[in-house]
């Protein structure tokens, strides 16, 4: 009895002690809000708002604004295994610091290794088109700092991209 007394004062104790872990899930939540707030000021400080379209995943808006320049001319249709070759600069879009960007070298990837943001956005160009994205956090690197490229962990990133070719 004494043993099963002193086993149940021990499960109280540890249980009382437990402090709140961290919680992902909320802190994504927080910090898409955070995202939104600066894409949408950035959006209505620079008079975008008739050019954006927000991009749809499955019909559930995802936080990532488009601007289509140029959209290109194809009929190709897009999966995870269509090869994209690009010319590409990425900033910080509060900053406007560049990160990455594609110089005299075109890479080729296929789409379903990009970016979270480039998924959802390359799709609404076709080959020759040109788009800006302006990628929440959530949709871009996340809450990992990119130490190589000098980017802070929960940027917002804006993507300027020029599709070359499309290959199925």
């Amino acid at each position: 009895m004494n043993r099963a007394l002193l086993i149940l004062l021990l499960f109280a104790a540890c249980f009382a002690s437990c402090k709140k872990g961290f919680d992902a899930v909320a802190e994504e939540r927080s910090q898409a809000v955070i995202d939104d707030g600066i894409i949408q000021d950035y959006i209505n400080s620079n008079n975008l708002r008739s050019q954006v379209v927000q991009v749809d995943s499955i019909d559930v808006p995802t936080g990532i604004y488009c601007i289509v320049s140029a959209p290109g001319t194809g009929n190709d249709l897009y999966t995870n295994s269509t090869r994209i070759t690009v010319n590409y600069t990425a900033k910080i879009l509060t900053t406007g610091k560049i990160f990455g960007q594609s110089n005299n070298f075109k890479p080729t990837f296929a789409l379903g290794e990009t970016l979270r943001a480039w998924k959802l956005s390359i799709p609404l160009i076709k080959k020759g088109g040109k788009i800006r994205i302006l990628s929440p956090s959530r949709y871009a690197y996340g809450p990992y700092a990119q130490d190589s490229l000098g980017l802070p962990k929960n940027s917002v990133c804006d993507f300027e991209v020029e599709l070359l070719d499309v290959t199925n």
